[in-house]
C-alpha cells in the first residue's frame, strides 16, 4: 500500500486531477441504474440509427390495414361487434394474403352478438392467420397451442420476458387461427419504446412474439429454431436473441402511411384488396380509441401496429442488432484504456497535440462501435467510453492550464521588477527557454552607489529618506530594464545589475554603458530636486564589467535567487569603488572596453584587479567630464 501511495505522491497534480476525476465519472456511470446508463446510451442510438443500422429498401410484404377515425365514424364506435371485424378480415382474406395478422386482443366472448365469434371464426379460416395474447400475473389461459421452439442446448435468455399465465382469444377463435404471437411491449425506463419480443414464456412455455409468428406463417414454417450462436432462425431469416430475446428496433419507427390502407377503402375498393396478394396483412388501429397508440422516439403517439410492422421489416431485411453479454466489459476496459491515454497526453504533451490525438483516438473508437453494428450485428456504445476519457482528459488539462498560469504568474512576478516588460511577457510564453538550474555564460555586469549616502543617511529624516529612495530607484531600475537588462539585487543604495541574462543580447556592453550614461544623467535631474538638494544628494557612481560568469537560480528550498557568480561581477564592484579615487562617475573595466568602439571611451587610469598581480587599463565614455570627487 505504501509503495503506491508514494507513486500517487509523485503524480503531476494534473494528471492527479484528471484521474481523481475520471475514476470519479467512472465510478457514477458503472453505478449508476440501467434508468440511467441504458437510456443515455439508447438516445444515442436513436441519433445514430443510420449509421448504425444497414441500409436497406423496405420490402413492400408488410401492409397495414388501419382502423382509423373514419371507419369508426362509418362503422360505428369501438369495441365492435366481432361480425363487423369479420367483415374486414374476409376482405383482407379475398385479396389472399400470405398471413393476416391481429395487432388486437380478442379476449373473451363477443358481448354484441351470438355468432359474432362464429363469423369471426370462418373468416379467420380464409387465410393462415394470427391473433395476439398478452401476458397476465395470474396462471391462466393454458390452453393455448404454442408454436415448437427447438434448441440443441439449454437456451440462456436471463432477461426474457416471464409470466405465469396470459391472456390469449375467445376459445371459439383459437381453433380458427393459424398461429400466436405475443402483444406485450414494454416503454424503456425514459419513456419510449424502442423493443419489440422475440420469444416471451408464459405457463413455463416459450411462445414468439407477433411478428415473429406472422413471418413463420408467411414462410409456411411450422417451428423455430435457436442456432449455436444464439440466433433464433425463423424460416430462412435469423435473428440474434441477446440476454433478452428482444428485438432493438431500427431507430425510431418509419412512418408507415405509405403502406397503409384504411379500412374503408379496404371494403370499397377491389383494386385495395387486390393488392394485398402474397403480403404480409397487419390489421391494427391508428384511432386513439382503439388504445393502441405508444411512446415512441419518433412520436408520442405512434401506432402498436407501426411497430409490429417494423420489426417484421427489420427481421425481413436481415437487419437486426443485438447488444452482446460482454459488452458492458468491454466499454468499462475500454474506458480505462481510453482514460490512461488521455491522462498521459495531458501530462507529457502540449495541450493542442494531446487534445487533437485523443479526440482522434476517442473518434476512431466511436466509428469502431459504429461499424460494428451494420458489419458484425453488435450493439455497442459509441460514446460512452469516450466520454468518461475525454472527463478526465478535460479535467487534467485544465489543471496543467491552471498551474502554468500559475507558473507564469509566479515568474511574473519574479522578474517583473527585474526586467523590461517584452522579456518578463517572452519568459511568460515559453517558462521552458529558461535555463534557471545553472549555465555558464558571458554577461556584462552593472553595479552602482551613491556618492556620499552614508553621511546622507544619518542628516535626513527617515520618511523623506525613503521617499528621496523609492523615487531614485524607481527612475534607475526602470533605465536599466528599458536597457535590456536584470536588476539582479538593491542593497542599501547600491544596484547590481546583470546584462546578457536571462536572455542573450548582442550588444550587451554597449546597452550596459548606455545605461550607465542613462543613470547619471538622471540622478543630476533628481540631485536638483527640492528633495535632492535638501538631503544633499550624491552623484552614481557606476562600474561595468564584461566576462564569464555562472547564472542561475540559486539558494535553499525556502529562496532561490537568479543571479550570477564570477569575474565579472566582483570585477564590476572593484570597479564602481575606483570611482572614488579617480574621481569619475563611471568606470569601465577592460573586458567591457574590448568589445567597444576605442573611440567611444577614453582611459582614467590603472588598476590591479583582486585576484591578479599586473595592473590593467580602465576606461570611461569619452563624453563624460567628470567633477572633482566630493569628500564623504
Amino acid at each position: 500500500m505504501q509503495p503506491v501511495l508514494t507513486r500517487l505522491r509523485r503524480l503531476p497534480w494534473s494528471v492527479f486531477a484528471g484521474l481523481t476525476a475520471f475514476l470519479l465519472a467512472l465510478g457514477i456511470w458503472a453505478g449508476a441504474s440501467n434508468t440511467v446508463r441504458d437510456p443515455a446510451r439508447e438516445r444515442v442510438v436513436d441519433r445514430l440509427a443510420p449509421l448504425l443500422f444497414r441500409s436497406a429498401p423496405v420490402r413492400p410484404e408488410a401492409v397495414i390495414v388501419d382502423i382509423d377515425r373514419a371507419a369508426l365514424a362509418r362503422l360505428g364506435a369501438w369495441p365492435w361487434p366481432r361480425g363487423q371485424l369479420a367483415r374486414v378480415v374476409a376482405a383482407a382474406a379475398e385479396g389472399k394474403p400470405a398471413v393476416i395478422a391481429l395487432d388486437l386482443l380478442l379476449a373473451g366472448p363477443d358481448r354484441w352478438s351470438a355468432d359474432g365469434d362464429a363469423l369471426l371464426a370462418n373468416a379467420l379460416g380464409l387465410a393462415p392467420s394470427v391473433l395476439g395474447f398478452a401476458l397476465e400475473t395470474t396462471e391462466v389461459g393454458r390452453d393455448l397451442p404454442a408454436t415448437p421452439v427447438l434448441s440443441r442446448h439449454k437456451m440462456f435468455l436471463p432477461g426474457l420476458w416471464r409470466a405465469p399465465g396470459f391472456v390469449g382469444p375467445a376459445p371459439s377463435l383459437t381453433g380458427a387461427a393459424a398461429g400466436f404471437g405475443a402483444l406485450v411491449m414494454a416503454a424503456d425506463p425514459d419513456g419510449p419504446i424502442r423493443r419489440v419480443p422475440l420469444l416471451v414464456m408464459t405457463d413455463g412455455v416459450v411462445r414468439p412474439g407477433l411478428a415473429v409468428e406472422t413471418i413463420l406463417l408467411a414462410r409456411g414454417s411450422g417451428a423455430l429454431m435457436i442456432d449455436d450462436d444464439g440466433a433464433l432462425r425463423i424460416a430462412e431469416f435469423a435473428a440474434p436473441l441477446g440476454l433478452d430475446a428482444q428485438l432493438r428496433l431500427p431507430g425510431p419507427p418509419e412512418n408507415w402511411t405509405g403502406q397503409t390502407i384504411p379500412v374503408t377503402r379496404l371494403l370499397d375498393d377491389p383494386a385495395a384488396r387486390a393488392s394485398l396478394a402474397g403480403k404480409i396483412v397487419l390489421i391494427g388501429g391508428s384511432a386513439p380509441e382503439l388504445g393502441g397508440l405508444r411512446v415512441t422516439a419518433a412520436s408520442p403517439a405512434t401506432p402498436s401496429v407501426w411497430l409490429q410492422a417494423e420489426a417484421i421489416a427489420t427481421i425481413l431485411r436481415g437487419n437486426v442488432v443485438v447488444r452482446p453479454y460482454w459488452a458492458a466489459t468491454a466499454e468499462l476496459i475500454a474506458s480505462v484504456l481510453l482514460g490512461a491515454i488521455g491522462l498521459l497526453l495531458a501530462a507529457r504533451t502540449r495541450p493542442l497535440f494531446a487534445g487533437v490525438l485523443i479526440l482522434l483516438i476517442c473518434f476512431g473508437w466511436s466509428c469502431a462501435a459504429v461499424a460494428a453494428a451494420p458489419g458484425s450485428g453488435l450493439l455497442i456504445d459509441p460514446v460512452g467510453p469516450p466520454a468518461l476519457a475525454l472527463v478526465g482528459f478535460i479535467v487534467a488539462v485544465m489543471t496543467r492550464f491552471v498551474r502554468d498560469e500559475w507558473h507564469a504568474r509566479m515568474l511574473r512576478l519574479s522578474f517583473e521588477q527585474h526586467l523590461a516588460p517584452e522579456v518578463v511577457r517572452r519568459i511568460a510564453a515559453d517558462p521552458g527557454a529558461l535555463r534557471l538550474h545553472g549555465e555558464m555564460r558571458e554577461i556584462t555586469a552593472l553595479f552602482t552607489d551613491i556618492e556620499g549616502f552614508t553621511s546622507m543617511t544619518e542628516r535626513a529624516q527617515p520618511a523623506d529618506l525613503v521617499a528621496l529612495l523609492n523615487a531614485y530607484f524607481e527612475a534607475t531600475t526602470r533605465i536599466i530594464t528599458d536597457h535590456g537588462g536584470m536588476i539582479d539585487k538593491i542593497v542599501g543604495d547600491a544596484i547590481h545589475a546583470i546584462f546578457n541574462a536571462p536572455f542573450s543580447l548582442d550588444d550587451h556592453p554597449a546597452r550596459a554603458v548606455a545605461s550607465a550614461l542613462a543613470l547619471l544623467e538622471v540622478s543630476e535631474t533628481m540631485r536638483a530636486t527640492p528633495l535632492g538638494r535638501q538631503l544633499r544628494l550624491g552623484r552614481t557612481r557606476v562600474g561595468i564589467e564584461t566576462g564569464s560568469a555562472i547564472v542561475g537560480d540559486i539558494g535553499g528550498s525556502r529562496k532561490l535567487d537568479y543571479t550570477a557568480h564570477g569575474n565579472a561581477m566582483n570585477a564590476a564592484a572593484r570597479l564602481e569603488a575606483a570611482n572614488k579615487g579617480f574621481g569619475s562617475s563611471i568606470c569601465i573595466g577592460p573586458g567591457t572596453a574590448a568589445r567597444l568602439d576605442p573611440r567611444s571611451l577614453r582611459p582614467i587610469g590603472k588598476l590591479v584587479p583582486r585576484g591578479q598581480s599586473h595592473e590593467v587599463t580602465v576606461y570611461t565614455p569619452a563624453q563624460i567630464s567628470d567633477p572633482p570627487p566630493r569628500a564623504e
